[in-house]
């Protein structure tokens, strides 16, 4: 059984899917970018727009009952790569701490010209139970 997520965005309904997905302990959320109330945000400043997509991101990841802690992947889309420094701090300040498996790659474009950055988010919610495999980060 699965529970899906709607932020209400424009393009949801209309084009047919939903802003995340929960499935069991597992949380996919769809390619968030700096778009608020329709409206792209921080137009030419990628940073900002990570820190709004990824917010945007963990506000669908709150919704299945989770928080940042348990995010596990993320992928980041960069329409430049001139912007991945930038776009990879911005991300770090968020998920520094949890350190989320993550790919970046650079795209063509997306769906407007405007939006330098679209972020994916993978959560496991787990069963309730917080486990420490002993790993430190470096």
């Amino acid at each position: 059984m699965s529970t899906r997520i709607f932020s209400g965005g424009p393009w949801e309904d209309r084009y047919g899917y939903a802003r995340a997905v929960v499935a069991g302990s597992r949380v996919w959320v769809s390619g968030c970018t700096a778009t608020v109330d329709g409206e792209v945000r921080h137009v030419g400043d990628a940073y900002r727009q990570t820190l709004t997509a990824i917010g945007i991101a963990l506000d669908a990841v709150g919704k299945a009952g989770g928080s940042v802690q348990d995010v596990v992947r993320t992928r980041i889309y960069l329409v430049k790569a001139d912007d991945f420094d930038v776009v990879g701090r911005a991300h770090g300040e968020v998920f520094g701490a949890v350190r989320p498996a993550c790919t970046s790659v650079q795209v063509a474009g997306l769906v407007d010209p405007r939006m330098l950055v679209e972020v994916e988010v993978e959560a496991y919610l787990g069963d309730g139970t917080r486990e420490d495999p002993g790993g430190e980060a470096p």
